[in-house]
This record gives C-alpha cells, structure tokens and sequence, in this order.
C-alpha cells in the first residue's frame, strides 16, 4: 500500500528529531510534560465542549473520566520520572569477576499510537504521556468517529509540541492501515480485538514491538451473599458510565439464582434513582457515538425479554439504558463484546454452573465479584484468567496509577499506566563494565580439564554465581 506524502513527511521528520537525541534529556521531558498539563488547563472548557458534541458527556463525566485522569498521570510522572530514568546497579555475577553491572532504561524511539472514540481525550493522551516519559517521539492516529475532541487534540499538541516530537495524522481507517506499513520502533493501539489482530499482523511484518489494549466480554458475578443495594449502585454505575462503551463496564451478570428476583428489581430501580424515569431528558446521561451503532445495538436486543429499557433515538444517538435476561450463556447478545447500554443478566444456581458460565469466553479485560464471603471472591479471582478486576466494585482498578492496566490473550498485550506507562515505552539496556586489574587467564580454556570447568560444575548445584 502506498503512503500519502503528508504521513511519510511526519515519520520522516519524527526519524530526524528522535536521532537529534533531545528527548533523551530528562530535563527536556519534564519540560513538556509540564507544558502539555498547563496547555490542558488553558483548553479545559474547549475539551469539555468537544466530548459533549462528540458523545454527549456531561460537565462532571468528561472532567471525572478524561480530563482528571490526564492530569493525574502527568502529576505521578513529573514525581517520579528522574528516578525511573536513572540507571540502576545491580550485584555482579562471579562469572564476571570483577566487574560492575548496570541497567540503563532507554527510549525505543518513533512511536505510533492509535487511539479510540469512546475516551477519545484521556485514551489519547495517556500512552503520548508514557512515550514522552520514556524519551521516545509520538504520532497521535485519533478516532475518525470523535471529529470534535480530535479538533482539540491537534490544538493541544501543536501549541505544546515541537513538530516531530509530537505530530497528529487524523483520517479514516484508510490513514491508519497506511501508517501501519512505515517501520515504527513501537506500536501503541487501543481498539477492538478485531482491528487489533490486523496491528497485530502489520506489526509481525517488521517484528515491531506494541502493545494492544483491546476489549473483552467482561463478567460480573453477584454471589447470594452480596450486599444487593450496594452492587446494583455500583454496577449501574460502571455499566451505563459513558452510555455503556467502556472497555472495562460488565458485559453481563452472572446471578445466583437465589437472590435473582430481588436483585433485579434493586438493579432496575437504581437505573431510575441515576436517570430518572426518562433517561432521554438526563442531563448525566452520554449518547451513544454514530448512529451506525444506535442501529447494531437495537439489533442485538431484538427477540429478548427486556426487563428495563430497549428504547432508543437515532436522530439524538439515544439508547435507553437496557435490561434484558438471558437463557444461556452461549445467546447471540453474548457472543461479543456489547460495548453500549445494554446489560444481560444469565443465573446460576450451582459452582459447577457459574464455572461454566465464566470458562465460556476466556481472558476478558476485565473481571467482577459481589459478595460477602471475601475468601470465595478471592477464590474465584484467582482461578479465572483476567486483564484486571475487582471484588464488590465496577470499573475502580484503573483508579490507582501504582496498579497496572491491560488485558491477557484476546483482551490485548501488554500493560500501562504509572510506572507500567514507562517499562511500556521503555528498553532495559543491561551492560557490564570489566575491570582490568584482573584478568583471570584460566577462563579462556573451555574444556573440561579447565579450573573453570571443574568449579563452576561444583558450585552450581549450592549457590548463584
């Protein structure tokens, strides 16, 4: 495939600013750091009118969600980015007598991140923070699908940025497959698993290395001895933040079968309690992204018994946050990630049947318990593979910086934000330095007569040399 002149300009002019060696200054890192923080500030109102025209996030959501986020991860890396940038000494092995080894943490280079529409600010800026951290230089591919927050976007960055240290390439998927094909030093892709695969693919060519952060049909399990007002505030909450297109919202509810009735009604009155009997008119309430996708979610409901909600508005890209129940694990709804405000509820009655229910569809982003009984939570966290989770509580994992973000298997590769951002961004240069006050003859003769042979063969066995 042929690269428009535009892009390759980009990539080129990134090669040269990145051999110019800037960016390995971490004074010069902190700087722009600072910058892009103080840039943020000035654009507050114009970032919060974009993602309200984009995906009609309110006041406090897009701040909460995006914006906040941001500045949280800028703070954390302006305190501790000279301490992970400096080299770190470690014991030497006796194998290298005398010698004194180190690791010296070095950027990988041109980095391209590719960036969805559902956080289409903070899932932007979050991995550019990282690359920037570890002394790399950022293309920034937004989302087609978010045209208002990509406008800021190229604000932002081309008031902060130097022009190949940080440049934006917007345009469709078209764009995105052309500069899958230039030879970048890392890849950064946040997106379904679908797109996923074919970064996947495209990277394999050149041996790139990247990290996916993908989706997942994420579970939710809600043991008998949950606290039911408590879960039904949380999990609405989680699920119908951002009218449901979070990677990491439950997908469905597993429900013991014993407290189902109750917790339903608990779960359908709490949708009321968050967006009143006409979530259309709440102001708390997002929309969803296109009106292709108002559309594919109308078509997953069809046929299903609606406990709440299934109403929707193409023109205003509406859709009623839906409850709806499910007979098996293995319907159609279930089959992909639902990535909107629909919430299937399947029960179960015995382990044997929650444990089918949870091997269905392996390694999701994310993986939820409600209940009482903390060993059995823990119990059932550490027997299912999962990107991250948590026990009586919905989307809180990615809230601590110092706990690392990503999914396993289909769910993606690779982790981010805090430190993670920076191992991401990040090679770990190991190097020695031997001294030459000694110089130990006998280790030239490898054979198995040698004084090297024969000790390291005996010592081995009892101790690390």
């Amino acid at each position: 495939m042929s690269i428009s002149k535009s892009s390759l300009n980009i990539f080129i002019k990134q090669k040269e600013f990145f051999e110019s060696k800037e960016t390995l200054d971490v004074s010069f890192r902190i700087r722009y750091l600072k910058k892009l923080k103080q840039t943020i500030y000035q654009h507050e109102d114009d970032i919060i009118n974009a993602l309200s025209n984009d995906l009609g996030k309110s006041l406090a959501e897009s701040y909460m969600s995006e914006i906040a986020i941001v500045y949280n991860e800028i703070n954390y890396v302006l305190k501790n980015i000279r301490k992970w940038c400096k080299r770190k000494k470690i014991s030497s092995s006796l194998l290298n007598f005398i010698s004194s080894d180190y690791i010296l943490p070095s950027p990988y280079g041109v980095t391209l991140n590719i960036s969805p529409w559902n956080y289409p600010f903070q899932l932007s800026l979050s991995p550019i923070i990282g690359a920037i951290c570890a002394g790399n230089t950022v293309v920034l591919k937004p989302s087609e699908h978010s045209p208002n927050t990509t406008e800021i976007l190229k604000t932002i960055i081309k008031k902060c940025f130097i022009s190949g240290h940080v440049d934006v390439v917007t345009g469709g998927p078209k764009i995105g497959q052309e500069l899958l094909t230039l030879n970048w030093d890392y890849i950064f892709f946040t997106g379904s698993t679908e797109i996923g695969k074919i970064v996947a693919k495209e990277a394999a060519k050149t041996l790139t290395p990247m990290t996916l952060e993908l989706g997942g049909n994420n579970p939710c399990v809600i043991d008998k001895s949950a606290s039911l007002n408590i879960a039904a505030k949380r999990i609405v909450w989680g699920k119908f933040l951002n009218c449901g297109q979070t990677c990491i919202a439950p997908n469905y509810l597993a429900v013991h079968s014993d407290i189902k009735e109750e917790f339903l009604a608990k779960l359908i009155n709490q949708v009321k309690e968050s967006f009143g009997k006409d979530p259309i008119d709440s102001k708390f309430y997002s929309k969803i992204i296109n009106e292709n996708h108002v559309d594919r979610l109308s078509n997953l409901i069809k046929g299903y018994k609606l406990l709440n909600g299934g109403s929707f508005d193409k023109s205003l890209k509406f859709f009623e946050p839906t409850i709806l129940e499910v007979k098996s694990i293995k319907d159609k709804i279930l089959k992909d990630e639902i990535f909107g405000p629909i919430l299937p509820v399947v029960s179960y009655s015995s382990e044997i049947e929650l444990n089918n229910i949870l091997n269905e569809y392996k390694n999701p982003l994310a993986f939820y318990v409600f209940s009482n009984n903390i060993n059995y939570a823990k119990k059932l966290i550490n027997r299912y593979s999962f990107g991250g989770g948590a026990i009586n509580d919905t989307i809180g994992q990615i809230v601590n910086k110092k706990l690392p973000f990503g999914g396993i298997g289909n769910s993606g590769i690779g982790k981010y934000h805090g430190y993670e951002s920076f191992k991401t961004f990040s090679h770990f240069k190991p190097y020695i330095i031997k001294s030459n006050i000694f110089d130990l003859s006998f280790k030239y003769k490898l054979n198995e007569d040698s004084f090297l042979f024969r000790t390291t063969k005996k010592l081995i066995k009892y101790i690390s040399i």
